[in-house]
């Protein structure tokens, strides 16, 4: 059902200083911040061989990413991202295994401009997983 690792969202608190040690001290290639009203948050991707690092940094005090920092000061690993053929049979399937799609259920556009969807964290053992379509 999953497909290849979209990437891993790292909540911050400051985008812009994240972003110059991405590009400064690790040399990679960094995007231009992008505000995601919909979602709460700013975002940043870094360019990898083999996937992305979303970098997440709140868009107000509502955002479910400025609630994770309130828990977790330092940032760190907020989500993961694989991306599935077919959102709505992936979420179906799931579903009738017993895991539970977080908000609505319905997909929304995400950062990449494709529907996505975010399962429990606590039915995949403490992770919180964002499916894309591919």
């Amino acid at each position: 059902m999953i497909g290849r690792l979209n990437h891993v969202a790292i909540a911050v608190r400051d985008i812009a200083k994240a972003s110059e040690v991405y590009r400064t001290t690790l040399g990679a290639e960094v995007s231009e911040q992008v505000p995601q009203h919909e979602h709460g948050v700013t975002t940043v991707f870094i360019t990898l061989p083999n996937t992305k690092i979303e970098l997440l940094e709140p868009l107000g005090a509502e955002s479910p990413i400025a609630k994770f920092l309130e828990r977790n000061p330092d940032g760190g690993i907020h989500h993961i991202c694989y991306e599935v053929d077919d959102i709505v049979a992936a979420r179906d399937a799931l579903k009738e295994k017993g895991a539970r799609v977080l908000g609505s259920g319905e997909p929304k556009i995400g950062a990449h401009g494709k529907p996505v969807l975010f399962l429990h964290p606590k039915d995949f053992f403490g992770t919180l997983v964002e499916l894309e379509q591919a």
